[in-house]
């Protein structure tokens, strides 16, 4: 009985884990100054699709304060030199922009 429920969940795995994968979506960052220094630095500790997925939160001081986070609290390896750079990369293609005022 246990190699016919080994087989069982073995071919489970096997239908489950394509199904998995394919529902990972990739981000490729936006051209611009500093895409490398985010690639390098931020794909480091986790995906890339973070940026993606905090896009419409944080302007720029949010991405100032969640690189900074990652420094202080997270441990994470980025020179002190790239911080602006990569806060400025970040903030102008990933940045929730300010509302203009207008009346919805």
């Amino acid at each position: 009985m246990k190699p016919v429920l080994s087989l069982i969940l073995l071919c489970a795995t096997a239908l489950v884990a394509p199904a998995t994968h394919a529902q990972e979506a990739k981000l490729k960052l936006k051209d611009g100054a500093a895409r490398d220094k985010v690639m390098v630095n931020c794909s480091v500790c986790h995906s890339i699709d973070y940026i993606g997925m905090n896009s419409p939160f944080l302007d720029r001081a949010g991405w100032e304060g969640s690189v900074n986070k990652m420094i202080k609290v997270f441990g994470a390896p980025i020179a002190a030199e790239d911080v602006s750079a990569i806060v400025g990369y970040l903030a102008e293609n990933y940045g929730r922009k300010p509302e203009t005022g207008g009346k919805k």
